[in-house]
Order: structure tokens, then sequence, then C-alpha cells
């Protein structure tokens, strides 16, 4: 929302808004793009002059701004329907999708691009280290967009994803996710089905050829497809992965390629980022020498620090799968190093009994692993709440060694005590998690 204002403010908009938390780097970056902002949301700060209001997905019924819209018979619109209107029209949309991998893939094929001198658009659900922030917009042909499936606004329950005019259209994997707006898989699926047909035949669209759910949709769509993986079925094929020194070697189609990464998902997330830029028009030597300078994203395996000898890693993963990927990374960019998990289950997914097989799973992977119980509880239904003391005894039962503790001190407490130098300690949360990293480091070092 801040990028796209400033944005409108660039191209002449007079533009003001609103948030309950109005605090650094956002405010003052929009500060100082001369745009006043309000804190807490009052009828009041809907200018009587208001032409358009945009409306973020986070807004609900019951706001008194949303109210005050409504009353008055304002036009309103979603933030896509802004960037369709305003960003997306006429561009060549490259839309990154899936359950899993694409904030990594999107800013890969974002500075894949850039570093390329094609200069183009982004906006990313995180943070690429490679840019200043999550979006920009330039005068540049491509726009490359995190393609979210959540919905869109309160008046608008359709995916993210389906307001982005994409030429290109990823599909990384598909799993049951967002458990507050999908009832099931099925319906997981129709949503990415109806992505597939808004791509046009002049583009394609690249799916992951090892995801079962993903393979599911290719009799249906009516664009081009190619399928991208390490099946004989795939047109696109990775081979001859090697791991070392926290890059990985890989061929795609016999090509050879370096990433500065390791772990296998990161190897499908550069295959896909390659395969758009091959379709942006992009050489493999403009495209390899991309992905070498690739930095990676704030919070995904990124580390925070270390300290007598610990180090202390940083990981939004918000999904069983996602909890299971990143342990398999650890291991295998670090062999040999004891792990110790923190977990938070904080997203909507990971607060769901229905998905608790597959965490336990997960967990016992780790050497250690720690949980808190489930955050903001009070608004999952009690028989749909995780049930964190079974899972702690599912995950033991797997060969884990699990507990669950209650507050942030006390498992910084528990880690600075159990830690021992060489130890990876692994804090995966989609939030903020009580600033527990900086607490790790600094009990570490005391």
């Amino acid at each position: 929302m801040g990028s796209v204002a400033a944005a409108m403010k660039r191209a002449g908009f007079e533009v003001t808004g609103s948030d309950t938390n109005v605090y650094p780097p956002m405010s003052t970056f929009l500060e100082g793009e001369g745009i006043q902002l309000f804190e807490g949301y009052k009828r009041s700060n809907i200018p009587e002059e208001a032409e358009v209001i945009i409306v973020g997905n986070a807004v609900s019924r019951g706001n008194e701004e949303a109210e005050e819209v409504l009353d008055r018979k304002l036009l309103y619109q979603s933030l896509p329907e802004v960037l369709k209107e305003h960003f997306l029209r006429g561009k060549r949309n490259l839309v990154i999708a899936g359950t899993h991998g694409k904030t990594t893939t999107s800013s890969m094929v974002a500075w894949l691009l850039k570093s390329a001198g094609r200069n183009p658009s982004h906006m990313i659900g995180g943070v690429p280290k490679n840019f200043e922030r999550g979006a920009e917009f330039t005068d540049s042909e491509f726009v490359v967009l995190e393609g979210d499936e959540y919905d869109t606004a309160f008046f608008d329950k359709r995916s993210k994803f389906l307001h982005y005019l994409p030429e290109v259209a990823v599909i990384n994997n598909i799993e049951f996710d967002h458990a507050d707006i999908y009832e099931d898989l099925d319906a997981v699926l129709l949503t990415f089905s109806r992505l597939l047909r808004i791509v046009p035949s002049n583009g394609v669209a690249f799916l992951n050829g090892d995801c079962q759910n993903s393979l599911t949709l290719v009799d249906a769509a009516p664009c081009p497809i190619q399928l991208v993986g390490l099946g004989e079925n795939c047109a696109v094929r990775i081979s001859e992965m090697v791991p070392k020194d926290g890059k990985t070697t890989f061929k795609l189609n016999g090509e050879e390629f370096l990433l500065p990464m390791t772990g296998e998902f990161n190897v499908r997330n550069a295959a896909m980022a390659i395969c758009v830029a091959r379709q942006a028009g992009l050489s493999d030597d403009e495209i390899r020498e991309g992905l070498a300078s690739f930095a990676g994203i704030k919070r995904r395996q990124e580390v925070r620090g270390v300290e007598r000898g610990v180090t202390v890693i940083d990981d939004f993963a918000h999904h069983p799968t996602a909890v299971e990927l990143v342990i398999e990374g650890l291991r295998e960019g670090y062999p040999g190093r004891r792990l110790i998990v923190v977990l938070e289950p904080r997203s909507n997914t990971m607060r769901q009994e229905a998905h608790k097989g597959n965490l336990a799973g997960a967990l016992a992977n780790a050497d250690l692993a720690v949980v808190p119980p489930v955050l903001e509880a009070g608004k999952i239904a009690e028989d749909d709440l995780l049930n964190v003391p079974q899972l702690v005894i599912d995950a033991n039962a797997a060969g884990g060694n699990v507990r669950s503790i209650d507050s942030v001190e006390d498992i910084v407490a528990w880690v600075a005590d159990e830690a021992q130098e060489g130890d990876l300690v692994a804090v995966l949360s989609n939030g903020g998690f009580g600033g527990i990293h900086g607490k790790l480091l600094d009990a570490l070092k005391g």
C-alpha cells in the first residue's frame, strides 16, 4: 500500500492515508514523499473532496472509514484494482504464484531483469536484499509481481493475482493453505485454475511438473504450459544439483548455473526464475551473471547473528511444508551442525489442528525444538485450534525432541542454556515473535 501510494503521488495524485500503527520506516518514507498520514481510523480522515478510496485487505466492515465511504457512496477500489488500471495494463506482467517460494522466485526474476539492465517494476511481499524496498515502479515494459492467492478486499473475495493481467504465470506448487478463506484443497485449486484462464495464448505458464496438485490443472488450461522440475515429464528439467560452501551448481536441460543458496526448494525457485527470464528475452549468460549476485530475501534463512559460536537464523515459515523445507535446507547448507528449532504457530494455517500431523513430522527432523502456545488462540474455533501438547507428543513419538514453553523469555533462557558452540538456532515465525532474535543473541552473549 505504501509503495503504491508513493507511486500515485509521483504520478500527480493528491494522496492521504490512515493506519492503526504508523511507524518507521514506512511512515518516514511516506512523509518524505509528501503524503499526509493519519494515526488510527476516523470518519473525518476521508477528505470531503476525495475522488477514489483505496481499501487495503486488512480493512473490514465496521472500520470507521470504510463505513464513511459506504455511507457517502464514494468510489472505492482494492489495491489490486488500482495496480491493474494504473500500472499493469499494457505491460508485460510476470506473475509468480504458488503456496511456497513465490517471494524468493519473484525476487530472483526482478533481480535478473534489473542486473541485465531491463529496470523492471516489481511488487514483492518480502524485502529482497538486492532492492531498497519490496515495491518499485519504473517506466520499463516489465512488471514482476508476487501473485498472492489471498483474497483482495472485504468486498472482493477473489485472489489478488486474478487482477494482475499475467503474460507469464508461474505456479511453484499448490497445497491447502489459508484455511481462514479456503474451505479445502479443491477451493485452492479452483483459484489457481482461474489464474491459468487469464494467461493469453501468446504468453506461457510454468508449472511444477513434480507437484501432483499442480498437474491436475494442466488438461483444462487454455494457455501454453511448460512443466519444470526433476521428473522425466518436465520439458525443462533440473539435474546434477551439487551443494558446496553455501552455493549450489545445477543444470537446466544441460545448461549449468550457479546459485548462491542451498536447498532443493531454492534450486526449484531458481529454475522457475530462469524460465521466466528466458521468456523475457534474457540470454543464459545474462542470467548466470544476475543469479551469481542474488543476495536473497530478508527473513528467508537469514542469519541474524552469531554469539558464542551459535548461529541464530530467521525464517518466515508459515506452513508445515515450509517448516520441513527450511529444516532440510539448513541440514544441507550446514552439514553436521546440531539444529534447534523455535517455532511460533502464528499464521492462520499453522494454528489449524488439520495441519498438526505434517507439522509434527517436520519438527521431528530437528535435534531439539520448542513451540509456545498458539498466538491469539481465541480467534480460532476450539475444534479447529492446533493442540500444542498433542503436537509435542506426536513429534516425540516420531523420533523428535520437542517441548512446549509458554513465554518468549522462558524460551530464550532454555535455548541459551541448551545451545552449544556450533549449533544453529532457527526461529520460524511469520511475525515479530516478541523480538526473540535479538533477545536470543543477547542471552547467548551474556
